[in-house]
């Protein structure tokens, strides 16, 4: 415990550019804007060279991506500072149409499009120049990595039926190694806690609406990939298996569900290549925090990719309606301005985020999780060692949980193993809901110090070490 305790005093020293537990705001953020509020000639000296590197940004990013003549529509986020009214006028000089707004509170965000005969780079700059215009982001398509699926676990096939909570779940789930390195069951018998009271967002593919272990905890969603309520995984799914004929096989060599070998062969394949994980993340969550509400977001598709313009809308959507949680099975490579102020926005209303490292096997930033006030977390195995795959380095790495051979819920009532810091995300994210639940009640700011007394493994790359909801539970009563 001593050398736990000289951890938690490190969040302060390793992570005060990223920190500030009473309200999770980023010191560096707060002094840019002082700093900028000196006089109003430097705060419009600080636009003009804001809005002259962003256009020089965009337009070199263009001429890369956009080269030689469009051939479909440009996708941009446009913050106008005029709200609707100003961006349809944008629009109507400059030859965009506005497609919809992203749902942040002040109603400046919007998703444009520049039509095919429009010269990408020059629709831009005409953009960029307009009364109102704060800040303009290309729509990215964000599809992270995922890694390869090892030999089938063993305890997949545990079908043996247990009772949890209100459900009937296989032994194999709850008996797995990971499950038991975190110490789920004894944080939740010794604690009297199970989630009670806490909504957690997860922003992914959906969630199938009847799985039997998941059904009665879901909240409504919404589906940003259709726009319809709901948030539902199976909307497109091929026909339902048949389960007496089922067995563990790998699908995209990514994931090794409990299937009949018709419907492996139609989910064997890029367009379906992450059909599942949304399922699959929210059992995690489930797994943890059963009492949990979850509340599924769609905003990934089954080829597993998301618009930029979709992710920003549920986390808005999820600030919204509620959500305590934010677990965010996802990440990007390239920065976004406008990411960065969702995350921003949703810190400021206390819903905690909790996001991917990433599966490059790197020492890199990537984002949300490399946000301030975001818990960013790698993967181990189940024998405690840093995973191969995973992305590492302190900071942006704050913790790491397990993310290999997981089991857990997947569509159709059946059950997968999944490896990936896309697994280990959720770990994380239904311990929060512990802590922030009924009996434990700890408040939002204490939630990363708690998340911090994790068990050290011996690899500084990964942040305060590994996930132990019995310790992070208990850390409530200390803070």
């Amino acid at each position: 415990m001593t050398y736990q305790r000289k951890q938690n005093e490190l969040l302060w020293r390793q992570y005060s550019c990223k920190w500030q537990a009473t309200s999770f705001h980023s010191k560096l953020a707060l002094g840019d804007g002082l700093q900028m509020g000196k006089t109003m000639g430097e705060m419009k000296s600080n636009l003009r060279a804001r809005r002259a590197g962003m256009i020089a940004c965009l337009l070199l990013l263009l001429t890369v991506f956009c080269a030689p003549a469009a051939q479909a529509q440009t996708r941009l986020i446009v913050r106008d500072s005029l709200g609707l009214p100003g961006i349809k006028l944008v629009c109507l000089l400059t030859g965009c149409t506005v497609v919809e707004g992203l749902g942040d509170p002040n109603g400046q965000l919007f998703l444009v499009t520049l039509p095919a005969i429009l010269n990408p780079v020059t629709g831009l700059l005409d953009i960029s120049l307009q009364l109102g215009i704060v800040d303009v982001e290309i729509d990215q398509v964000v599809a992270p990595q995922q890694p390869n699926a090892s030999s089938t676990p063993s305890y997949l096939t545990d079908e043996t039926p247990a009772p949890y909570y209100g459900a009937t779940v296989w032994q194999g789930y709850l008996a797995q190694p990971a499950n038991q390195l975190v110490r789920t069951a004894q944080t939740q018998s010794t604690f009297n806690v199970a989630g009670a009271g806490t909504t957690v967002a997860v922003i992914d593919t959906g969630v199938d609406p009847t799985n039997p272990v998941l059904q009665s905890v879901l909240v409504n969603g919404y589906d940003f990939t259709t726009n319809t309520s709901g948030g539902s995984e199976m909307n497109g799914a091929p026909a339902a298996p048949n389960m007496s004929e089922a067995q563990p096989a790998t699908l995209d060599q990514r994931t090794v569900a409990v299937l009949d070998q018709r419907t492996v062969a139609v989910l064997d394949g890029a367009s379906y290549s992450d059909f599942g994980h949304g399922t699959m993340t929210a059992g995690i969550v489930h797994l943890v925090a059963p009492e949990a509400k979850i509340m599924p977001l769609k905003a990934f598709t089954a080829d597993g990719a998301a618009y930029d313009s979709n992710i920003l809308r549920a986390i808005y959507y999820a600030v919204a309606n509620g959500a305590n949680v934010m677990s965010m099975s996802f990440n990007y490579t390239s920065y976004s301005a406008e990411l960065a102020t969702a995350i921003k926005y949703s810190n400021s209303h206390g819903v905690l985020s909790v996001a991917s490292a990433g599966n490059d096997s790197e020492g890199t930033m990537v984002y949300p999780g490399g946000l301030p006030g975001v818990i960013d977390v790698a993967s181990t195995s189940n024998t405690d060692v840093q995973s191969t795959f995973t992305n590492y380095g302190t900071p942006p790495v704050f913790m790491a949980a397990p993310g290999e051979g997981v089991v857990t819920t997947y569509p159709w009532g059946t059950w997968a193993a999944g490896w990936g810091t896309s697994f280990s995300t959720p770990f994380v994210a239904g311990t929060a809901a512990l802590m922030l639940g009924t009996n434990s009640n700890c408040p939002v700011w204490t939630v990363p110090l708690g998340l911090a007394d994790a068990d050290f493994i011996g690899n500084l790359n990964l942040g305060f070490g590994r996930l132990d909801t019995y310790q992070a539970v208990r850390a409530c009563g200390f803070l």
